[in-house]
């Protein structure tokens, strides 16, 4: 299989690649150009712009596949100037939209809006002082957004706000094994489910992706269609979907995390087997678990660049000198800042929800995250209890040493 980078990279691609096939589309099926035009646009510069503010330069391997070239060219070191939508003098216009240099764009701001709005999570980061602040200087022979010294400290917050919007509700365990659902019932449906696309062609759900016209018509009815559907086909995925909307959602064990990163991905199939295999030290049940029977599901937690500080692509000014664009690193920040800027969660989930697969299941994650040597999950004590005490580094007898010099 591939590796979790790899699949990563596709995935993106991927979904860059629709973006654009699905604005080409738009743009066509309801005759924008003219409109555009009438508006002030120059086609087809304009056009080009808008989707290398999506996907990046357009006539290169990048966007016929190549996931490495991709990667190699949005570098903004790269020697030649890859955009056609905008000259280079203008390559600051490329932070605004999808701000690949550092993460900070309008589209966090969008959604942090609505987001921290509906959720009730205090929203940390003003836009609009960094708009204030924010102006154009010269680094390295481009142009780019950089914004006052003083305000390194609200941009950490507003990757903090970010990193709570997806504990707190993009990465929920309910959320997260709720789509994992919605993905098992489209997979049994995806041969039984016939949508038309142009000239009359027949799509799948996974093949819509490669017509426009047929993928437009992926809307929320998909779910309802095999919800209501009376189709012996659709027997397996219409059970999934109604076990979604009665609440029998599959049970989340725990959460552990490995000591260095794993890019576990291409493990979690074999994993799904070592659970069912495993045999708790305090004795088997008599309960028949099979490696079908569990979801582990693998979440990156970062910054929006990997294991990478985004602040350091950021560039500051200083009042005396607002011309001169310079880089302030953490350690002149504080020393109460993240000290690494990417984690792995690993979540481990049980389709049999009786209370007795649910003990003997919580016991076969505990005795595999020892096994593996895994963080102790936080309530391990409390699900096998009889089993954390074997493991000497989960003593809660050996918390906080090393830390006493730092209590007040």
């Amino acid at each position: 299989g591939y590796s979790q980078e790899s699949q990563e990279l596709l995935c993106t691609l991927q979904h860059e690649i629709a973006s654009l096939a699905m604005f080409d589309h738009l743009v066509d099926d309801n005759g924008l150009k003219p409109v555009m035009k009438q508006h002030g646009l120059v086609l087809p510069e304009d056009l080009d712009f808008i989707k290398e503010q999506i996907a990046g330069p357009q006539d290169t391997k990048a966007a016929q596949g190549c996931s490495h070239c991709r990667s190699f060219i949005q570098r903004w070191d790269s020697p030649q100037w890859q955009y056609k939508g905008r000259p280079e003098d203008k390559s600051f216009l490329y932070e605004i939209v999808a701000n690949k240099r550092n993460g900070i764009d309008v589209d966090k701001w969008d959604y942090f809006a609505r987001d921290c709005y509906h959720l009730g999570i205090q929203n940390n980061f003003d836009y609009r002082r960094f708009l204030k602040f924010a102006r154009v200087c010269e680094v390295d022979g481009q142009k780019h957004i950089c914004t006052r010294d003083k305000e390194v400290g609200n941009l950490y917050d507003m990757f903090h706000t970010r990193n709570c919007l997806h504990r707190r509700a993009y990465q929920h365990k309910v959320g997260n094994i709720i789509e994992t659902m919605i993905t098992e019932a489209f997979l049994k449906a995806d041969p039984h489910i016939q949508i038309e696309g142009s000239g009359g062609k027949i799509f799948t759900l996974s093949t819509a992706i490669d017509d426009m016209e047929a993928y437009s018509k992926l809307t929320d009815h998909v779910f309802e269609q095999i919800l209501h559907s009376s189709s012996v086909e659709l027997a397996e995925a219409r059970q999934i979907l109604r076990n979604i909307i009665c609440r029998r959602l599959y049970k989340c064990l725990g959460q552990t995390q490995a000591e260095k990163p794993l890019h576990a991905t291409q493990m979690i199939h074999n994993w799904e087997a070592e659970l069912a295999q495993t045999i708790p030290q305090s004795g088997a049940y008599d309960v028949n678990l099979k490696p079908e029977d569990f979801v582990v599901n693998v979440i990156v937690m970062d910054y929006g660049m990997k294991e990478k500080n985004p602040v350091n692509n950021v560039r500051f000014y200083c009042k005396d000198d607002p011309t001169t664009a310079i880089q302030i690193r953490k350690n002149q920040v504080s020393k109460l800042l993240p000290e690494q800027f990417a984690e792995e969660l690993i979540r481990v989930y049980c389709k049999k929800t009786d209370d007795k697969s649910m003990d003997a299941a919580k016991k076969h994650f505990v005795q595999w995250c020892m096994n593996k040597n895994f963080s102790k999950p936080q309530d391990g004590d409390i699900i096998a209890p009889e089993l954390t005490p074997l493991k000497a580094s989960w003593s809660n007898k050996n918390e906080g040493r090393g830390r006493r010099r730092w209590r007040p």
